[in-house]
């Protein structure tokens, strides 16, 4: 026979949500202590629902369930604290977290350190966005079993070195490396050692470092391509080109 299990006020993240049935939700759930979990939230979308507008992403709450099997039953919401405001691309990038969760995370398996990470990650935004998301996608990843070599080299394991480039071989780690080639993932000691301290401020770190963390990321995301890195990356584009549109403006007038 299967058991139930009742969670209790557990600080938890909605990721994503689904219409379900009639009036119902399906909610992808994150919590501290269950990991990610699939609710039914009955009478959600109802217009008499008690938890009207609660249910939200990006929100913190404090979730009560029953678990029997793969789906449980959601029986209370309420509020942890006021939900941040993410203005522009920063939702985006709060939503991109969440796919990387959905995506590489299965249910029902605790990470406690990840959720830590999470919410960590989401406080930063605001602060260094391009730290903030690396950092998140590194600790995700070392939770995972699938940590990156970042403060010694692959084949002698002597220390990094600041100002030596190197060659990252994806699930090995970093190569002494006399010039950059086409063919592979090349970084500086010094971009490495920043990821490694959680401190990404130059811009060529950030370059580097994201090159490297999207390359380790598909080795386990698979074919299918992340929805929100679409939308950032068309975010971008309209960024570059609206600066172009001022410039071009500036030159006109001027």
């Amino acid at each position: 026979m299967t058991q139930t299990t009742r969670a209790s006020l557990e600080p938890a993240w909605i990721l994503h949500q689904y219409p379900y049935r009639d009036s119902s939700l399906l909610l992808e759930v994150f919590s501290r202590e269950y990991g990610r979990i699939g609710l039914v939230a009955r009478g959600a979308r109802s217009g008499r629902s008690r938890w009207q507008n609660q249910l939200q992403i990006l929100r913190p709450l404090v979730l009560s369930w029953n678990l029997r099997g793969e789906l449980g039953t959601l029986t209370g919401v309420d509020s942890r604290g006021t939900a941040a405001v993410y203005p522009g691309r920063q939702v985006w990038c709060a939503c991109y977290l969440n796919e990387l969760l959905l995506r590489l995370m299965t249910r029902h398996d605790p990470h406690p350190e990840i959720f830590d990470a999470y919410e960590q990650a989401l406080m930063a935004l605001g602060i260094n966005e391009e730290q903030a998301l690396r950092v998140f996608e590194k600790r995700l990843l070392q939770s995972l079993g699938y940590g990156l070599l970042l403060d010694h080299e692959y084949d002698n394991g002597l220390p990094v070195q600041h100002d030596i480039l190197y060659e990252y071989r994806l699930e090995r780690g970093p190569v002494r490396r006399q010039e950059v080639r086409h063919d592979g993932i090349f970084l500086h000691g010094s971009s490495l050692l920043s990821l490694h301290c959680d401190k990404l401020q130059e811009p060529r770190a950030c370059r580097e470092v994201k090159q490297l963390m999207r390359a380790a990321l598909a080795l386990y995301l698979g074919a299918r391509p992340l929805r929100t890195r679409e939308v950032l990356r068309q975010l971008s584009i309209m960024s570059h080109s609206a600066r172009r549109d001022v410039i071009a403006t500036g030159v006109k007038t001027g």
